[in-house]
């Protein structure tokens, strides 16, 4: 097992004895085994996609936990090809990609139209598969910061996949038309059985104030999550929050008070846990993204953001970059460190 303590170091007692006392781990739907049964299965979702998440729960490492462990490989249209499989070339081949999240334990893995179709009939029987439906391409020129769909949601069912996943940028000029276009796709998606997953991210240039980056604030970040929520995300992928007040700095739309004086501090489990409560206090299982690679420090900061993730009441990491972007048995160490996270006994809900 991964020595946790030690990655993080001076941060450890911190981190690891915290509790929080604004949004009450009590009042949380946390995850566990038996999270379908006791969370889902309030809900309208139809068997097929039960049993499509549970399939996702029974895979990899963390299977029975009520964990997840997901590699997502889309940076190719996101970050183009060669700025992100250049550092480890092997994985301009898809089925390498595949084989890293095999290896590596993980419940699944997301990537494009074009890798999971390539290697579909090889693979979907092998590890539940979830299509990326939508992407922001960068070889346009000037640069255009929207989400474009590359994929429908019937091509992602054909294939075998169990899930679909897709982008909003709330707060851009193009959010509206991009919310409408995925709720229709999430309502196909749950016709067909599949789970859904939204990366609520946010864009909008007036979130950056005074050199400060607020689209990682808790507060504009959590508001995301609740509109992930609200178009049935079964699962919100979103950024680790890194300050807060942004509705504050930017001074536009509603908040309160109570926000900053009593649901949150500044402790980085405090702001994931309003993240969490932003997803129906856990309804919709929060998962974290792991961030760039930045070499040398990408173990410990990946089990960092497992541990404030799984502290706060989120359902797990989706890493890509930190992993693949590594020779693959660094990329496996990785993603185990990540893993021995929700493993742990001894990391318990703050």
């Amino acid at each position: 097992m991964t020595d946790i303590t030690a990655l993080l170091g001076s941060d450890a007692d911190s981190l690891l004895n915290h509790t929080c006392q604004g949004v009450r781990r009590e009042d949380l739907h946390l995850p566990g085994p038996d999270f379908i049964d006791r969370v889902m299965a309030d809900s309208d979702r139809s068997p097929a996609v039960l049993r499509n998440m549970q399939a996702f729960f029974n895979h990899g490492r963390l299977a029975g936990t009520g964990y997840l462990s997901l590699l997502p490989v889309d940076q190719g249209i996101e970050h183009s090809a060669g700025a992100s499989f250049a550092p480890n070339p092997r994985y301009f081949d898809p089925a390498n990609i595949v084989e890293l999240a095999l290896e590596g334990g993980c419940n699944g893995v997301a990537s494009t139209l074009g890798v999971l179709s390539s290697v579909a009939r090889r693979y979907a029987h092998k590890i539940p598969m979830m299509l990326k439906l939508n992407h922001n391409e960068t070889l346009s020129h000037p640069a255009i910061y929207d989400q474009t769909l590359f994929a429908d949601v019937d091509q992602a069912h054909d294939m075998g996949c169990v899930a679909v996943g897709a982008t909003i940028y709330f707060g851009s000029h193009e959010s509206r038309r991009q919310i409408m276009e995925i709720s229709e796709a999430f309502e196909r998606a749950h016709q067909l059985g599949m789970v859904t997953v939204l990366w609520a991210y946010l864009r909008n240039p007036a979130f950056k104030q005074d050199g400060t980056d607020y689209h990682v604030a808790a507060d504009l970040t959590s508001q995301a999550n609740h509109m992930a929520a609200t178009l049935k995300a079964d699962i919100v992928k979103q950024k680790l929050p890194e300050n807060n007040g942004g509705y504050r700095a930017v001074g536009f739309g509603h908040t309160h008070d109570k926000v900053y004086s009593e649901l949150t501090t500044d402790h980085p489990i405090d702001l994931a846990r309003y993240q969490v409560a932003n997803c129906f206090m856990g309804r919709a299982g929060l998962i974290n993204s792991g961030g760039g690679s930045k070499g040398h420090s990408d173990l410990g900061e990946a089990v960092r953001t497992a541990v404030i993730n799984k502290r706060a009441g989120g359902m797990g990491l989706i890493s890509g970059r930190k992993a693949f972007q590594k020779p693959m048995q660094e990329g496996v160490e990785l993603l185990h460190a990540i893993q021995d996270v929700y493993l742990s006994k001894d990391v318990t809900v703050a």
